[in-house]
């Protein structure tokens, strides 16, 4: 049983939770006012690497919410803090995925390349074409380090469940023969790490709300983060239930969560 009274921050997770597509989910605004009016800290964490943290500070924008860059961690920027551990300024980049992961890599200060790079970053790729995929292969199985952002197998789109960036790691997982050397996002480590980082709380103090049980719960569970399971994304109760890291609480989205919380006190 969830115990909100416990709760002194919040990750939350954006796809299925927040909005689908460009469509706001039930919930939206009062979530917003509600932690907001607490002043209860939060982090808006998403394995999503197609865009940066600008993009998605624009996208809520024109939703009406003025959220500060600083609060939102994508699996793209958490792979930047991975490169930055491992590779000087100026190495060769490869990137795998979309313009926002492009765009991070630039402002992390290494240099795009197609020809000899170090480390091969993958992620959603909307325009994913073969010669993409043959020049991935090569330089992972030329040494590069395989650094996916996330292994999302799917996103939820208005349509249904549509290939994520974890069908374009599997791509290249059965053409280089070679597992990730690192996995950014969620359900491992360094996405929630990174949260944890910037709210300055506690595991034990914090609530991750997600919608994939594969990923925002079993990861928050592993870390001991308090958890809530909305079904306005991809997870469905009955696999929830199933589950041998089932959530603390289920919702049907995010505003029947809100209206808990305050009925909670």
């Amino acid at each position: 049983m969830l115990d909100f009274s416990q709760i002194k921050a919040v990750i939350s997770d954006m796809d299925g939770v927040l909005w689908l597509g460009d469509t706001p989910l039930p919930g939206l605004h009062p979530f917003f006012e509600h932690v907001q009016s607490r002043g209860i800290p939060y982090a808006l964490a998403t394995n999503n690497s197609m865009k940066a943290p600008a993009d998605y500070v624009h996208k809520l924008a024109g939703f009406g919410l003025n959220v500060p860059e600083s609060a939102i961690l994508n699996s793209g920027l958490v792979t930047m803090i991975y490169l930055r551990r491992h590779f000087p300024p100026g190495t060769g980049i490869h990137v795998f995925g979309g313009d926002g992961i492009r765009t991070l890599v630039r402002q992390a200060g290494f240099t795009l390349t197609d020809e000899g790079a170090a480390a091969v970053v993958v992620g959603l790729d909307y325009n994913l074409n073969y010669e993409k995929l043959k020049r991935a292969a090569l330089l992972i199985r030329a040494g590069a380090q395989f650094v996916a952002t996330n292994d999302d197998a799917t996103i939820p789109i208005p349509e249904g469940l549509a290939p994520g960036g974890g069908s374009m790691v599997a791509a290249l997982r059965t053409a280089t023969g070679r597992e990730p050397d690192a996995t950014m996002g969620k359900p491992h480590p360094p996405l929630f790490e990174a949260a944890m980082e910037f709210l300055g709380s506690d595991p034990a103090h914090t609530l991750m709300i997600g919608d994939r049980m594969n990923t925002d719960i079993a990861g928050a569970v592993r870390y001991g983060l308090r958890t809530a399971l909305v079904l306005s994304g991809v997870a469905t109760r009955e696999e929830a239930l199933a589950s041998e890291t089932p959530p603390e609480a289920i919702f049907d989205d995010l505003g029947a969560l809100v209206t808990a919380w305050q009925q909670a006190g």
